[in-house]
C-alpha cells in the first residue's frame, strides 16, 4: 500500500514538473518575467550562447554537491526531474510554439498579458504541487532551506521566509549583471511565489481537521 501510495506521488511529482516546463516556456517568450531561478539562467546562458537546458543542468549539478554535504533529506525524485527536465521542457516547447504561434502573439500587448497571466498562475500552482509532494527539490530551492534552518536556529526571531527572498533577489541581481532585464513578473514572483507556496501546502496537503477548526 506504501509503495502505491509513492507512485502516486512520484506521478504527481513528475505532472507538475512537466507543468512548471511547459508553462515557463510561455513565460519566457512573454518576456514579462518568469521565476528568479530561471531569469538567472536564462540570462547567463543567452549571454555566454548555451542552451537554457544545458545551462539551468550544469547550475543544478553544482548545487547538487553542497546540497549533499549538507541536506541529503532534501534529495529525492523530485530533485532529478527538476534539476533534468525543466530546462529541457523550455527548449522543447520554446521550439515548438515558435513554429505554431505566430510571434506576434508574444509581442503585441493584449496578447501577450493574456498568455502571461494565465501562464503565471498555472506555472505557481505547478510549482508549489511539486514543492509539497515532499519527493524532493531542485537544489536551487533546497540551499535556502537550508540557511533558513540556520538562520532560525541561531536567530529565532528572524522571519525564515525573508532568508528565501533574499536568496531569490540574489538571483535576480545575478540575471540582471548577466544583461536581462527584471521586469514586473520576476519581482512579483520574487515576492510572492514563497508565500503562495506555504498557502498551497496548507489548504490541500495539510489542511486542518474539521474538528480543529472548530475550537
Amino acid at each position: 500500500m506504501k509503495f502505491q501510495l509513492e507512485w502516486k506521488k512520484i506521478i504527481i511529482c513528475f505532472t507538475a514538473v512537466f507543468g512548471m516546463g511547459f508553462f515557463l516556456s510561455f513565460l519566457m517568450l512573454c518576456g514579462l518575467g518568469t521565476d528568479p531561478c530561471s531569469f538567472m539562467n536564462k540570462s547567463v546562458s543567452t549571454r555566454i550562447g548555451m542552451s537554457f537546458g544545458n545551462y539551468q543542468l550544469i547550475v543544478n549539478a553544482v548545487m547538487l554537491l553542497f546540497v549533499i554535504l549538507t541536506r541529503r533529506d532534501l534529495l529525492g525524485f523530485g530533485t532529478i526531474f527538476n534539476m533534468v527536465l525543466v530546462g529541457y521542457y523550455v527548449d522543447f516547447f520554446d521550439w515548438v510554439w515558435l513554429k505554431v504561434i505566430p510571434a506576434s502573439a508574444f509581442t503585441n500587448t493584449l496578447s501577450r498579458w493574456g498568455i502571461f497571466l494565465p501562464a503565471l498562475i498555472c506555472f505557481v500552482i505547478s510549482a508549489a504541487v511539486y514543492i509539497n509532494c515532499n519527493m524532493g527539490v531542485a537544489p536551487y530551492d533546497a540551499i535556502p532551506k537550508y540557511l533558513t534552518d540556520k538562520t532560525v536556529a541561531r536567530f529565532p526571531k528572524f522571519p525564515g521566509m525573508l532568508v528565501r527572498i533574499l536568496w531569490d533577489f540574489t538571483a535576480v541581481l545575478i540575471g540582471t549583471l548577466a544583461g536581462g532585464i527584471p521586469v514586473i513578473g520576476i519581482i512579483l514572483m520574487t515576492l510572492f511565489l514563497g508565500p503562495f507556496i506555504s498557502l498551497i501546502n496548507k489548504l490541500f496537503f495539510h489542511p486542518k481537521k474539521k474538528e480543529d477548526a472548530k475550537t
